[in-house]
């Protein structure tokens, strides 16, 4: 099952090694998404192995697009589900205008009146 989801890097967890029972070493690191829907949802994913390289030089707060598998697992009568990213595509940095406010032409916010410019300068 290969799945996709697009949001920004909020956060950027350490790197863990260790080694396999095979003798073999490990590297693994996790991440967490935020996505950029009605309701924001955190995601935390991983990356294995070379993988890591791919999250290396993405910086938090940038917005990336990732495509990942969905893997469960059983141990000691308990199951353990993890989202691994094999694909992260960098798709630009956090946009500097959310999408519900509209930039003025002169570049800046366009905020509306405050109550005193209205001519009613009374606070009651």
């Amino acid at each position: 099952m290969a799945l996709e989801l697009s949001g920004k890097l909020i956060k950027k967890l350490p790197e863990v090694t260790g080694t396999g029972k095979n003798g073999s070493n490990w590297i693994k690191q996790e991440f967490v998404l935020e996505t950029q829907d009605q309701y924001p949802k955190k995601v935390c994913m991983s990356v294995w192995g070379d993988k890591t390289q791919d999250l290396a030089p993405v910086q938090e707060g940038e917005i990336v697009k990732v495509q990942f598998n969905v893997e469960s697992r059983e141990y000691n009568e308990r199951w353990y589900t993890e989202i691994r990213a094999y694909r992260l595509d960098r798709t630009g940095s956090s946009p500097s205008v959310p999408p519900n406010v509209e930039a003025s032409p002169a570049g800046g916010y366009q905020f509306p009146p405050l109550a005193a410019e209205s001519g009613d300068d009374l606070p009651f």
